[in-house]
C-alpha cells in the first residue's frame, strides 16, 4: 500500500504543516561547495587541462587532447537521421509548436518623442551567446534541449554551445538529434561543474558564454550559483512539483497518474492533491494503490509521494485556490468545471492547466509554452523561461536643446540636494 500524508485545512495546524511539506533547502552541504569551488577555480585557472583531468576522473573517459570533447555537427544530423520515424515526427512536432509559441513573446524595441523633441525609449537586443547545459549518461532529456535552445534562437542569439556530459565515451541519439533539429552551434562532451566554469570563464576550446541556461545534479546548480554576476543564469530549479485541484468529477486514475507523472522524476519530487470531496481522495488513494505495480520508477515514485506528497482536503474550491496561491506550485491542474474562471483567481503558478483532459505531461513536451518553470514557491515571482530570458534592454535617452534645459534646471536641484557638484554642473552647463 502507497503511504501518503492526509490534511485537512480544517485542522488547526494545517498551514504550518504545509509549510512544512513544502520546505526544500536549497543550499549544498560544506563538501560539496568546496568541491565546486575548488572545481571552477582549477578550471578557470587551468583551462582545458583541468577539463580533461575532470573528464577523466568524472566521466572515465581516457582523452588526451581538448579537440576529443568537441562533437562535430555531421554527428548531431547523423543521430538525427538514425531515429526512427515515430521520433523523428514527435521531435519535429513538438519544435514547431514551441517555435510558435515562442515567437509570440519576441518584444520589439520601441520610443517616443515628447513635445519639445526629446527621444526616449528602449533597444532590445539579443545575448550574443549562450551556454546550455545538457544531462548526459543515464539522463535522455531532448525536450529540455528544445524547450532551452529554441527560445533562445527565436530571440536571436547569434550562438548556442551546448555542453553534455558523456560518461564511458556514451552520447545519447536522441538528445544528440535534438541539438540538430533546434540548430544549436557548437557541442562539447563535458559535463559536471567542469563544464559550468568552462561556459563561465571560457577556455581555449570552449567559448565563454553570456548566460547558462538547463538543468543539471546539485554539483551543477551549485556551480551555476557560484558563477552568477560572471554570466547570467536562468534560475536555481528545485524538485519538480505538481498540484491538481480537483472537484471529484475526474476519473480517479487520470489524476493517479498526473501526480506520478511528476513523482517519478526523483525522491525529492512533490505530488499533491486538493479537493473538496473527502471520498474523491480515497478513490484517488485506491487508484494509486493499484497503478503502482504498473510503474518501472515504482520505488522513485513510492518514496518521493511517502516523503513529499500529500491529499489535502478543503471545504470548497475557493479554499482550494486560498491553498494554491500559498503553495505557488510549477506546475497546476485545474480539473475542475469552468477552469478558466477559476484561473483568473492564481496569482502563483509556473504553468496552469486547465480542464481534465489537459495532463501535465503536455505541457513538458509538446503543448508549446515553456516547460522551464519556478519551483519550490519561487513562482511567487519568477516566470517560465521566454523569449525574454535571452533578450536585454538598454535605455534610449537624446534631449533637444529645449528638453536638455527642461530637464538640466530639474537634474541640478536634485543632483545639489545629494550634494553631487558635477553631476549638477554636467548639467547646468547644457542651460540655455
Amino acid at each position: 500500500m502507497l503511504e501518503i500524508q492526509h490534511l485537512t485545512t480544517l485542522a488547526d495546524n494545517f498551514w504550518s504543516q504545509l509549510d512544512s511539506l513544502l520546505a526544500w533547502d536549497s543550499i549544498a552541504d560544506d563538501n560539496i561547495t568546496q568541491t565546486v569551488r575548488n572545481i571552477l577555480q582549477n578550471v578557470r585557472h587551468k583551462g582545458d587541462t583541468a577539463l580533461l583531468d575532470y573528464t577523466r576522473q568524472f566521466d572515465r573517459r581516457q582523452i588526451q587532447n581538448p579537440e576529443e570533447m568537441i562533437v562535430p555537427k555531421e554527428r548531431l544530423q547523423q543521430a538525427f537521421d538514425r531515429l526512427d520515424k515515430t521520433q523523428r515526427q514527435a521531435l519535429e512536432q513538438a519544435t514547431t509548436r514551441i517555435r510558435n509559441y515562442h515567437e509570440r513573446q519576441k518584444q520589439a524595441s520601441w520610443q517616443y518623442t515628447e513635445a519639445d523633441g526629446t527621444l526616449l525609449g528602449q533597444q532590445v537586443t539579443a545575448l550574443d551567446r549562450v551556454g546550455l547545459y545538457v544531462p548526459g549518461g543515464k539522463a535522455s532529456y531532448p525536450s529540455s534541449l528544445l524547450m532551452n535552445a529554441i527560445p533562445a534562437k527565436v530571440a536571436g542569439v547569434n550562438e548556442i554551445i551546448m555542453v553534455v556530459p558523456a560518461p564511458d565515451n556514451v552520447l545519447n541519439d536522441i538528445v544528440l538529434a535534438a541539438a540538430a533539429i533546434a540548430e544549436v552551434d557548437q557541442v562539447f562532451s563535458v559535463g559536471g561543474a567542469q563544464a559550468i566554469a568552462a561556459l563561465a570563464y571560457g577556455t581555449d576550446t570552449i567559448p565563454k558564454v553570456d548566460k547558462i541556461v538547463g538543468p543539471g545534479n546539485i554539483y551543477v546548480a551549485t556551480a551555476k550559483s557560484m558563477v552568477f554576476g560572471v554570466v547570467g543564469i536562468d534560475m536555481i530549479a528545485g524538485p519538480s512539483e505538481i498540484l491538481v485541484i480537483c472537484d471529484g468529477q475526474t476519473n480517479p486514475d487520470w489524476i493517479a497518474m498526473d501526480l506520478f507523472s511528476q513523482a517519478e522524476h526523483d525522491e525529492e519530487a512533490r505530488a499533491i492533491l486538493i479537493s473538496p470531496d473527502a471520498s474523491f481522495l480515497d478513490k484517488v488513494q485506491e487508484s494509486m494503490n493499484r497503478l503502482i505495480e504498473q510503474m518501472p520508477r515504482a520505488e522513485i515514485i513510492r518514496t518521493s509521494i511517502q516523503n513529499h506528497g500529500a491529499l489535502i482536503q478543503v471545504t470548497h474550491l475557493e479554499e482550494a485556490i486560498e491553498v494554491a496561491n500559498f503553495i505557488a506550485p510549477e506546475h497546476l491542474e485545474l480539473s475542475i468545471e469552468n477552469p478558466q474562471t477559476w484561473a483568473s483567481k492564481i496569482r502563483h503558478a509556473g504553468a496552469i492547466f486547465m480542464g481534465r483532459y489537459t495532463a501535465e505531461a503536455l505541457g513538458d513536451y509538446c503543448a508549446g509554452p515553456n516547460h522551464v518553470l519556478p519551483t519550490s514557491r519561487t513562482a511567487r515571482f519568477f516566470s517560465p523561461l521566454g523569449v525574454y530570458d535571452f533578450q536585454k534592454r538598454s535605455s534610449l535617452i537624446m534631449c533637444s536643446e529645449e528638453g536638455a534645459h527642461t530637464l538640466g534646471q530639474t537634474a541640478s536641484i536634485l543632483a545639489h540636494s545629494e550634494g553631487l557638484t558635477a553631476h549638477a554642473r554636467s548639467a547646468e552647463y547644457r542651460l540655455k
